[in-house]
């Protein structure tokens, strides 16, 4: 495939993924991603074992996969930027060398995040900025940071600070989102709504605190009401999963929004939660918000 037709092939199938996933608002089957055409032809975006894909008809990688139970928080380097392991430990490697390739040629790839069984969150394109071989690593970047990160220094604070907060909005962000509003089956935690264009994954622990990380324990997938009145401290969670209601918020009159989706929800259980316990929210965590809520003033 020349140059230019392996260029094409890259947009289209992310303006293919962009379709498929509502704009990155939901993940994507394994099974739906073999949907994808190119020419009139089934073209696969996904390997079938490995997490690196070089189709041989491509000079560099299309397709870096990351695994449900890999350790995300530990894929992120000092800088704020996410990082990707080789395959193994040897540089030449076929697959390592696809990415090498797609390194040298700022060839834009897919990168699928694990987000239950056989479903993904795509986040792209994204960019492998430089390679850190005493690490067995790439340094991967959005297309936003390519350019900031490769030409400025990582080590001054404003810049660590913008290189943070987009790493979070364009990598972290799609994939936590994926990943809570999948275990809590695309319902809000407090009032049980089920559609998902009006679900947040909302953090438990702030994501510009140091317990933050985007992992599902620290999710709850809320509605948009409830999200706002959870980051506002209107609305508290107890570490029992109990639903409370700042106290100045009770007495108020203010229409049915107000009486049914907050203050009829004080003192409740949460409507949903994940079926696997070890996905539910953390207790320490839940403590730690529960005690910023009381403390709010009000």
């Amino acid at each position: 495939m020349d140059n230019e037709r392996e260029a094409r092939l890259r947009r289209e199938a992310m303006a293919w993924l962009t379709t498929r996933t509502q704009d990155g608002a939901r993940p994507i089957s394994r099974e739906e991603l073999g949907d994808f055409t190119f020419d009139g032809a089934p073209f696969r975006l996904i390997p079938t074992q490995t997490g690196i894909w070089k189709p041989a008809s491509l000079s560099a990688a299309l397709t870096i996969v990351t695994n449900e139970n890999s350790p995300y928080a530990d894929g992120v380097g000092p800088d704020g930027l996410q990082r990707y392991n080789w395959r193994g430990l040897d540089p030449q490697h076929a697959d390592n060398r696809a990415l090498r390739a797609a390194m040298d040629a700022r060839a834009p790839l897919i990168w699928l995040f694990g987000a239950g069984q056989a479903f993904y969150q795509p986040v792209f394109p994204v960019y492998l900025l430089r390679e850190e071989p005493m690490e067995h690593r790439f340094v991967v970047v959005p297309e936003a940071l390519l350019d900031v990160a490769r030409y400025a220094s990582p080590v001054e604070a404003e810049l660590r600070r913008y290189l943070l907060r987009e790493t979070r909005y364009r990598v972290h962000q799609p994939r936590f989102r994926a990943t809570v509003l999948r275990a809590y089956e695309e319902r809000c935690a407090v009032c049980n709504i089920g559609h998902p264009r009006l679900l947040d994954a909302a953090h438990i622990v702030a994501d510009r605190e140091d317990d933050g990380q985007p992992v599902v324990t620290n999710g709850l997938a809320m509605c948009k009401i409830h999200h706002a009145a959870y980051d506002a401290r209107i609305l508290g969670i107890r570490p029992d999963l109990v639903v409370q209601i700042r106290v100045d918020i009770l007495t108020e009159v203010d229409g049915p929004m107000l009486r049914y989706g907050l203050q009829g929800r004080h003192n409740q259980p949460l409507m949903a939660v994940p079926r696997r316990r070890i996905e539910r929210p953390d207790p320490d965590r839940l403590q730690v918000a529960f005690d910023a809520f009381r403390s709010a003033p009000g």
